[in-house]
Formats: C-alpha cells, sequence, structure tokens
C-alpha cells in the first residue's frame, strides 16, 4: 500500500515538474539523447506552478488549477475547495490520516507559486548521472550552487547578450558556472584562469592577452567574446553543443581522438569508455544539473537566494603610470570598488612603457576621473 502511493505520488511531481519546465515531449531528439523529466524524489521542498506551458512549441499556458483538473481526470489528485493545493488521494482516506509516513510524503507534495518559466536553448538531458549532481547541489553542494547562482545574477545578462549576438545559444553561459562559478579569479590545476577558465595557450589563440601585469581571462567582457567564438568553433567542427561542451573541457584533439578511436559521435556512449576523462564524463551532467536549477532554483527547494546586481561602470582611457591604488585615494573610494571593475589588471597599474589602457570606473565618477588625470597625468 505504502509503495502505490508513493509511485502515485512521485508520477504526479513528474508531470507537473515536466509541464513547469515547458518541454514538448513529442518533439524529436537525435537518437540516443534522453528527454528531460524532471522529478526529483524525496525532495522535502519541491514547489511549482504559478503557470506553465503545456506545449513548448505554442507555448499555451495553463493554471494550477487546471493542472489539478488534468490529474484529477486521471484519479491522481483528490478534489479540493483550493485549486491552488494539489493532494495526492489513496483509496483509504482514513489510513492515510492514521500513517505518519504517508503525512511526511503528502507535506512535501503541496506546490506553491513560482514567477518564472523556464525556457531552453540547448538539448536537455535528464538521467541518473544528472539527477546525482541536482542530488548533489541539493545536499553537500548547497551553499556552493546558492553563491553561484546570486552571483549569475550580476554576470548572466552580459554574457548571454553576447552570446545572442554571435547567434549562439544563450545557455552556454551556464558553462562559466560550471568552470569558475563566475569567478574573475578562479584557476585550476591546469593554470586555466578566469570566468572561462582558458588556458594561456588558447587564451592567444582567440585574441586575449596575457602579460606580466595583464591577464584578458578576468576580464568577463573579452574572456566571453572569446569563449563565444571558441565555442562557434568547437560547434562547427562536432556538430553537437554536448560534444562542444565537453571539447571546451578537454581539449578538442583529445576528442576527435575518441570519437576516431570508438566511432561514436554521442557524448553518453562516449562518456562511457574507459579512455574518456573522468571529469569530462561528468561535464554535462553537472551543466544540465546547473543549468536546470538556475532557471528555477524555488522548484528544486532553493528559496535564500541573493542577487548580485551587474555593475555599473563608465569607460575611460587612462595613460601608461596609471595607478588604481591612487584613483581610489583621490576618488575617496575603496579600492577594491576599483580592482573587482578591473580584474584583468594583475598589479593595478598600467605600466608607463603603455600607451594607454581602458579602464572601468563607478557609474557617474566620469568627471572626477577626468580631473585626476589632467592633474596628475
Amino acid at each position: 500500500m505504502l509503495n502505490s502511493t508513493v509511485r502515485q505520488l512521485r508520477s504526479t511531481q513528474l508531470q507537473i515538474v515536466r509541464r513547469f519546465h515547458g518541454l514538448d515531449f513529442s518533439a524529436s531528439f537525435k537518437k540516443g539523447t534522453q528527454l528531460l523529466i524532471v522529478a526529483i524524489y524525496g525532495s522535502s521542498s519541491l514547489t511549482s506552478l504559478a503557470s506553465v506551458p503545456t506545449n513548448v512549441r505554442t507555448h499555451q499556458s495553463v493554471s494550477p488549477s487546471s493542472v489539478s483538473t488534468d490529474l484529477q481526470k486521471q484519479g491522481r489528485v483528490k478534489k479540493s475547495s483550493n485549486p491552488s493545493a494539489l493532494q495526492s488521494s489513496t483509496s483509504s482516506p482514513k489510513k492515510w490520516q492514521e500513517n505518519s509516513a504517508f503525512k511526511k510524503t503528502r507535506r512535501s507534495t503541496i506546490f506553491m507559486p513560482v514567477n518564472a518559466r523556464p525556457t531552453f536553448d540547448i538539448p536537455v538531458t535528464y538521467n541518473r548521472k544528472v539527477r546525482k549532481w541536482i542530488q548533489y547541489y541539493q545536499g553537500p553542494g548547497k551553499r556552493w550552487i546558492e553563491r553561484r547562482i546570486g552571483r549569475s545574477h550580476k554576470y548572466l545578462p552580459l554574457m548571454k547578450k553576447m552570446l545572442r549576438e554571435k547567434k549562439l545559444p544563450e545557455d552556454l553561459a551556464y558553462i562559466a558556472m560550471i568552470e569558475s562559478g563566475f569567478s574573475a579569479h578562479a584557476t585550476s590545476t591546469a593554470d586555466a584562469v578566469g570566468h572561462w577558465q582558458f588556458i594561456k595557450t588558447t587564451a592567444n589563440r582567440y585574441g586575449l592577452r596575457t602579460k606580466w601585469w595583464l591577464d584578458e581571462r578576468r576580464d568577463p567582457e573579452k574572456s566571453t567574446r572569446a569563449a563565444a567564438n571558441y565555442l562557434a568553433d568547437l560547434y562547427r567542427m562536432f556538430n553537437s553543443w554536448y560534444l562542444a561542451a565537453a571539447a571546451y573541457n578537454m581539449g578538442e584533439n583529445g576528442l576527435k581522438r575518441l570519437i576516431r578511436r570508438y566511432n561514436s559521435t554521442n557524448y553518453w556512449v562516449l562518456s562511457k569508455k574507459r579512455r574518456f576523462p573522468r571529469e569530462t564524463r561528468e561535464y554535462i551532467p553537472k551543466l544540465m544539473a546547473a543549468m536546470l536549477i538556475s532557471k528555477a532554483p524555488k522548484l528544486y527547494g532553493f528559496k535564500n537566494i541573493k542577487p548580485e546586481r551587474p555593475s555599473s561602470y563608465d569607460i575611460v582611457y587612462v595613460p601608461g603610470g596609471f595607478d588604481l591604488v591612487n584613483l581610489a585615494q583621490f576618488m575617496r573610494e575603496e579600492r577594491s570598488s576599483l580592482t573587482k571593475l578591473n580584474p584583468e589588471l594583475i598589479k593595478g597599474f598600467v605600466p608607463r612603457t603603455v600607451h594607454n589602457h581602458r579602464i572601468r570606473v563607478p557609474k557617474g565618477t566620469l568627471a572626477m576621473v577626468t580631473r585626476y588625470l589632467q592633474k596628475f597625468h
């Protein structure tokens, strides 16, 4: 009896959540790609639905009451005077009330409204590996993902805009989340640096300068432009966003060798092979999990996200010899307010041998910066 009821609850969760994500289950996908079915079993704070699309192509929306009616017709939800509360039914209400385990499960399936309806512009897969990463982020990795989702509000608008201008999927911006957590100062054991974790050779190939005083891998705008160009090239090589992302992580030459060796262009098939790098094996599942949670954090139990505001700044060109510390003192500002806007300046100054360099200054301070440059430079 217990197992039967739990299965009904999970089936109800599955239908509600997949409607929330707005996926068209009649859409065709490449062979071997699994459809997304988002059902997080055992989540104690699963939430849903103010309005959801029943078909991703037409974007027809349904209200909570219509969802409830649909489920009532299928015998999965008990009729209620409150249509916004979706209650699971059993054949024996008395036994339901007497069983505390059922009560606990029932409480976890009361759905509260959320505001956003997520959309996706790269193929989305939900399988055992993706579920494992979602559960990790709901457990041990919760603080990590919460901080990164909060930070994403600062960088995603810029990154998505630049990807859109390149006619690339905007969801590729979530690669920066799993690579660096949107941190300009992130580094790896392979000496990859910045938001998009470029190694030096690839950065230089795509126009990013790396010098003793300057590292443009740390510049969110310049590094995103380079990453967009790199990802576009990778997609032209592999004709698959999963393989493009995998090549971004492990290198295109290594992936080409594996494709030739195993005669497959299916990421999920390749990821099971012994020679496939362990980190890249988890790369796409991790990307899927981070993207799903970021697009609907309340759905997965994340209610305490603290969004960071995008930086507001003006652009000014400064001559060689310019120092951020001296400017901060002149403006009576904290040095950190300038260094955060200019993370590419590793030493905090521009060498005298450089003719000029573009920097960012806080919005509304352009006149003061101009006075400083006229006085000291």
